[in-house]
């Protein structure tokens, strides 16, 4: 079983996308004995995009106890959930690169610059709270 795909697909179940923790490991675990079917598909799923990694490539964010898949993690998933016939139609002509390659180095190019600035966001109110804490 692929856990990053089966994370993808967890969120996606859920109306906004988020799940609590406790709410993810039920899913996981309950996915995760249901047979060899689960396992094959998600290692298909994932074999279409070699490089995912889900936080890194900002897929998905830690918010309040749980985790929510954004909307360039729901793209992520539906281009990998795509038919072959379906990925054809999409270009005539085959990309220099695969379109999973592709999209998954556009997106991290994307939230490169939106992370650092969460994470400075981050940085500077872990400050202020030390700072009234004392």
């Amino acid at each position: 079983m692929n856990f990053q795909v089966t994370v993808l697909k967890i969120l996606v179940s859920y109306p906004d996308g988020f799940a609590m923790m406790a709410e993810l490991k039920r899913d996981m675990a309950i996915l995760a004995t249901s047979g060899r079917d689960w396992a094959e598909r998600t290692k298909r799923l994932a074999a279409r995009v070699p490089a995912l990694d889900i936080f890194s490539q900002g897929l998905v964010e830690r918010l309040n106890g749980g985790w929510r898949i954004t909307e360039e993690g729901r793209a992520v998933l539906k281009l990998m959930e795509a038919r072959p016939a379906e990925m054809r139609t999409e270009s005539a002509v085959p990309p220099a690169e695969p379109p999973a390659a592709k999209q998954a180095s556009s997106l991290l190019a994307a939230r490169r610059s939106g992370r650092s600035q969460r994470l400075q966001r981050r940085r500077a109110a872990r400050k202020r709270a030390r700072a009234k804490a004392c």
